[in-house]
Formats: C-alpha cells, structure tokens, sequence
C-alpha cells in the first residue's frame, strides 16, 4: 500500500487504479483530524455569499469523503442565508448553505463498507440521526427529533459551530446517510433529486398513486416540475394547475395530461371532485379550498410548499366528502435510494440551468422572482478558480 497525505492525515491508498486511473481503495485510519475546504458562505442577513475556506474533519471509521461536482439551489438556501425563517430555524453565521449535493467518493473510513473511492454519491437534506428513535427504527430519519440537517445543524463533531453544506468543493458524511447515484443519470441534473425529488416523491408514494389515478400538480416550479415527472410515470393522469398561460407548454412537455388555469373558474368547476390525490408546491398564499373542493371522495391534498402565512381551510369541505389535508417533508434515507433507483429505471432528472459559483448572488435574486427551468445546479469545479 501506498500512503497518501490529506489535510495532515494518513490515508491508506490502494495502488491498484481502475480505468480512469481512480484508486480503487481509500482506507482512514486517523481520527479526529480537520483539513481545510474551499466554500461559499453568507456572514450574515444582508452579505452576499463569498468565496471562504472552512473546515471539514477528516474522515473517521463510518465516513465518506465526498469531492462535490454539483450541488442544485433550493429555495430553502435562499431562506436560510437570509434567515428569513428564524423562528423555526434561527441562521447561525457563517452559513454554507445547499443540501441537494452530487460527488465522487475520495476516501471511506475503515469501516465503511457500503461505498468504495470512484463511486459516484449524492448527499440531501439529513447528515445524521439518533438511530434509535422509533421513527429511525421505522426508516422514517426525517422524522428524528435528533436529526441532524446537512447545514445550520449543531455539529457533532465540534468541526465548526453548526454543519457546513454543499456549497463547498468537499464534505464529509456517516457511510449510513450517503446515497448511491445511478450512474447513468446526468450528475448536474441528480443533484436537485436529493431535495426536490425526494420531496415530491414521498407524498405520491405515501399516498398511493398509481396507474389510474387522478393526480393534480399546483404550480409548475423546482418542486412542481418533479412531481409532473413522477406522477407520470407512476402511471397516473396528470393535470398541472397553473396561473401561468406561458407555462402550458411546458406542462405538457414534462409529462401532464392537461393544463388549467387555476384563475378560470370554469375550468376548475369540471374537475371539481374528481381527483384522488393533489400535490401543492406553491410557496405563496393562495386558496387552498379551491384544490380541497376538486377532490374525490377520501381524496388527499398534502402541501409541499410552505406559504409563509397560515392558509385558512373551510373544514366543511374536508367533511363532506372525509377528504384529508397534510403536509409532507423530505424522505428517509431508504426512500430516497428507492427514489434515486427509479430515477435511474426511468431516466429522471430535474431540468436545470448549471452555473459556475461565482453567480450565487446572481441566482438567488433570480429565484426570488421565478426566473429559473426548474432548478439551478452549480458546478463546483467553479469553485477551484477561487
């Protein structure tokens, strides 16, 4: 064996190479080091995101160590940096915000037995959890009252005052929440599936769609567009509701049945209790009750999109008819590989605009006014330039 110097600490190096001339085996066998990671981060409310070095630990016995080659924008970033959401997740700064990452495998820990160097992994939205709650013990991790977020979460391991994300040129995560990214899915366009598409995925399966259901998509964003995706090829007929007449085409390319325009009235009015289940992934207030009113008998309308105001229900129409309103967040770790794994069967992935990193500040403004299909991925190889 070969040894390799990182960040101050030995790892063990396999000297056989595959055909890329990747080392085909990377063992640690040093703890409680750190090494320094090229990164972008907000200093506070108002400051734009810069070029940073922070530190990462070296990897222990159960870690992977992951160089990122993409890692997609959520809106939740966006919400952090400016700590927009600070009474349910106070900012902590700096922050490195992005929980939708895609990487390599640069070393694995002597224990890790799930992943070798050269693989190709993605991390989303969790980074660790107690394993021993029942909602661990049920595969259901984002559910853990100790669950700890891919960033703004209090770090364990005393590497930094809260866990760093993605927006970085290198992380380092437990073996046990590091998934497996089909290889024959575009890496940029992966990247958003470990948030948006676990996000859209987990409800629709929870609530059993299937090829003959009558599935409704409000708004046609980074969320909705996913759930277009996934509602199709579970089987099901898929109508996008919209308030957009430009973004009809588009619907329709991604896999919907029909269109409507949520404004129209008589539009609504024909598919009024028609629908056995309905993705909301609209983020701003709107009139929930004109969507509860579409659905069928013991049908199901679970938001996705967190309006920042209370959205008021008319319960009646919930009675009448024992539909069911919920909400739904991410996925655990065993559904989200099962998410990855059809993504792979079925060639998806999020359409994406990839940009250097350096236009950060540029794409969130962006975003803030819907000026983005679908979904922004990063490049990180961007960041080597800083």
């Amino acid at each position: 064996m070969q040894q390799s110097k990182l960040g101050g600490t030995n790892l063990k190096v396999s000297a056989v190479r595959d055909e890329q001339g990747r080392p085909q085996e990377a063992r640690h066998t040093e703890h409680h080091r750190r090494y320094n990671a090229k990164a972008y981060s907000a200093a506070s409310t108002t400051s734009p995101l810069r070029a940073t070095t922070i530190a990462r630990r070296e990897p222990t016995d159960q870690d992977v160590q992951i160089d990122i080659l993409f890692c997609g924008i959520c809106h939740s970033d966006l919400h952090y940096a400016r700590d927009e959401w600070h009474d349910v997740m106070p900012a902590v700064y700096p922050c490195v915000p992005g929980h939708e990452i895609v990487g390599r495998v640069k070393a694995v820990g002597s224990a890790v037995t799930r992943f070798d160097v050269g693989d190709l992994v993605g991390v989303g939205c969790m980074v660790d959890s107690d394993s021993t709650c029942p909602n661990c013990k049920a595969g259901l991790e984002q559910f853990c009252p100790n669950q700890i977020l891919t960033y703004g979460a209090p770090d364990k391991h005393n590497t930094a005052p809260v866990t760093y994300g993605g927006y970085s040129d290198s992380i380092v995560v437990d073996q046990r929440f590091v998934l497996r990214i089909p290889s024959n899915l575009d890496p940029a366009g992966a990247a958003p599936l470990l948030c948006a598409g676990i996000t859209t995925y987990s409800p629709l399966r929870h609530w059993g769609v299937t090829k003959g259901k009558k599935v409704g998509i409000v708004g046609l964003g980074g969320l909705g567009h996913m759930g277009v995706k996934f509602a199709r090829a579970f089987g099901a007929h898929v109508v996008v509701f919209t308030t957009s007449p430009s973004k009809k085409e588009d619907a329709l390319r991604l896999g919907a049945h029909e269109v409507v325009l949520s404004r129209n009235t008589d539009e609504m009015k024909k598919h009024a209790g028609s629908f056995d289940f309905i993705l909301d992934a609209v983020a701003a207030e709107h009139d929930i009750n004109a969507y509860i009113n579409l659905l069928a008998r013991d049908g199901n309308i679970t938001m996705v999109g967190a309006p920042e105001k209370p959205l008021p229900v008319a319960v009646f129409g919930l009675i009448f008819g024992r539909r069911s309103f919920s909400g739904s967040p991410i996925g655990g770790i065993a559904e989200t590989q099962e998410m990855l794994d059809f993504c792979g069967t079925h060639n998806i992935t999020a359409d994406v605009e990839v940009i250097p990193i350096q236009q950060i500040n540029e794409a969130y403004e962006r975003m803030v006014k819907s000026d983005v299909k679908y979904r922004f991925s990063i490049n990180m190889a961007s960041l080597q330039s800083e």
